[in-house]
């Protein structure tokens, strides 16, 4: 039995690496193709340099968690087993309905933890190097502080314990969270009918661009990763009159020494407080 969870969890981590890597392939050239917004028509060089900055990001936390991070997950989770402590290990038995509840619970987490990164200051200025993108697609998927990822990662490893939730299932849910962010990340057009069908139960790309506004009340809301219920419930649910006025980014982050990798990593030391920005 346990070595056939190191072969699931060994898959998830390789399969996951493999769908984040075509996905990104794919949504690029779908980007080129037939973009929402004609963010780099024209401009092949700043749109390298965009994905450039944003992929060194995003393999600099891949890197951190794969190194530091899946141990400890490793460590905690079977600690919590060996116990039997956490929701599920009292309430479930193993099986697909144990199995969903773990990655509803993780998602319903990650919306908690998304609201607390907008509305608690020193988080925030983790958090705004992922909205300081002018030009959101899907490199901006993987565009986040390190700091912010480490922070996240130690809160979930509460999150194991007070619930109970396996390796593999925390490694499933990420993977299934990758590719929805990479898709609503994605500065692709599809048909507003998909959309609104596929946002009955996931975030959607017109979803995630209203979050990606300047405009505060819009930044303010759609906080859902995979799920699009949380914002619902939550009353945090916007949709954008005309999508296609939106404007992304943060003010007083969009000079040029501020998207580079070296103006990313530094930004947290210089982040616009939340009061400052466009309500």
């Amino acid at each position: 039995m346990e070595s056939g969870i190191q072969i699931l969890i060994a898959s998830l981590t390789s399969t996951g690496a493999g769908i984040t890597i075509a996905l990104l392939v794919l949504f690029l050239a779908w980007e080129t193709i037939h973009p929402f917004f004609g963010f780099f028509r024209g401009h092949a060089k700043e749109r390298g340099r965009h994905l450039f900055r944003n992929l060194v990001l995003g393999l600099l936390n891949s890197v951190v968690v794969a190194l530091v991070f899946v141990a400890l997950w490793a460590g905690t989770s079977a600690w919590a087993d060996a116990h039997d402590l956490g929701l599920l290990h009292v309430a479930m038995r193993d099986g697909p309905i144990r199995v969903v509840t773990a990655l509803v619970i993780l998602d319903a987490c990650n919306y908690l933890w998304h609201r607390l990164n907008h509305a608690v200051p020193i988080l925030w200025r983790f958090h705004s190097v992922h909205h300081s993108d002018p030009h959101m697609d899907v490199s901006t998927s993987g565009r986040y502080h390190v700091g912010e990822i480490v922070l996240s990662s130690l809160l979930f490893l509460l999150v194991l314990v007070l619930f109970g939730i396996r390796l593999w299932e925390m490694l499933l849910y990420q993977l299934l969270a990758a590719a929805v962010g990479q898709f609503h990340h994605a500065n692709i057009s599809i048909p507003s009918r998909l959309d609104r069908a596929l946002r009955t139960f996931l975030v959607t790309p017109a979803m995630h661009k209203v979050h990606h506004s300047r405009i505060r009340r819009e930044m303010d809301s759609n906080f859902g990763s995979l799920l699009s219920v949380w914002d619902r419930l939550g009353r945090t649910f916007r949709l954008a009159g005309i999508p296609r006025e939106i404007s992304f980014g943060v003010e007083r982050l969009d000079s040029p020494e501020n998207q580079t990798v070296g103006g990313l990593l530094r930004m947290p030391l210089r982040a616009t407080a939340r009061t400052d920005e466009t309500t």
